[in-house]
């Protein structure tokens, strides 16, 4: 069984959904919120399919412009049986700088949410990996498991991430040919850290990079995962799906 820990089923994105969630038949999909607009339909998905799971955040995207209705209602949707992390949460600095303050403000309502609930966090961290760390460090409990979604750090932020109960959620970019930093951070680390996603519709691995990902892409991960650990695809399968059910706490 594989386990994409993050991706996102807008039907908008694609032109047969049905026929993307079907290619991950016996298979999980977690599905992540992009905007606090996608949150109902994060849940309707998750009600309609059995292997479907969600998280529900508010992107720092948004940071200026979300709401305390729109914090109240991610936290109304905490208490459904398949909503199983809040996320993508976190920091984002690549469009953005002028206001890191709203965005950090934003990130640690959601992480004091995690911690009240007991809910994994799935943390976006684009150009801003030492103020993500610096808070998470302050304000997470020290129980509070998470994932770094799509990591981008070097070797010595992912121990000091994975240092801090966090996993570190490896896609697409892993398989691209010029990517070394990632490589690298997946060589020196033990499995035991790391999951699978897609980011799907986003960063397609090789070899079908430049066409739309979907969740079914995951395996090319894996494949790669297990070039670069010499070992057998099954046993990164095996590991990575243990890792991602006992963060998101799933009972199959």
């Amino acid at each position: 069984m594989m386990i994409d820990t993050h991706c996102h089923l807008d039907s908008k994105d694609y032109d047969n959904i049905e026929e993307v969630i079907k290619h991950m038949e016996n298979n999980i999909m977690i599905v992540s919120t992009a905007s606090p607009s996608d949150i109902k339909d994060v849940v309707t998905l998750c009600e309609k399919y059995n292997n479907i799971y969600g998280t529900i955040g508010i992107h720092p995207e948004f940071a200026d412009s979300y709401n305390s209705e729109d914090l109240k209602n991610v936290e109304k949707y905490l208490k459904h049986p398949k909503i199983v992390g809040i996320g993508e949460v976190g920091l984002d600095y690549h469009y953005r700088q002028d206001n890191k303050e709203k965005q950090k403000e934003l990130f640690i309502k959601q992480i004091n949410l995690a911690n009240s609930y007991h809910k994994p966090l799935v943390i976006h961290s684009r150009d801003s990996l030492e103020d993500t760390y610096n808070i998470l460090a302050k304000y997470k409990n020290k129980d509070l498991k998470g994932i770094m979604h799509c990591f981008s750090g070097d070797v010595n932020y992912a121990k000091k991430i994975v240092n801090l109960n966090m996993y570190l959620g490896i896609g697409g970019i892993l398989t691209f040919k010029k990517e070394k930093k990632l490589k690298e951070v997946v060589k020196t680390l033990d499995v035991q850290y790391l999951v699978l996603e897609t980011d799907s519709p986003y960063l397609t691995p090789e070899p079908f990079r430049g066409k739309k990902n979907e969740p079914v892409n995951i395996k090319y991960v894996a494949l790669k995962i297990a070039e670069l650990k010499k070992e057998k695809i099954g046993k990164i399968l095996e590991i990575t799906t243990e890792n991602a059910l006992g963060i998101f706490d799933l009972k199959l």
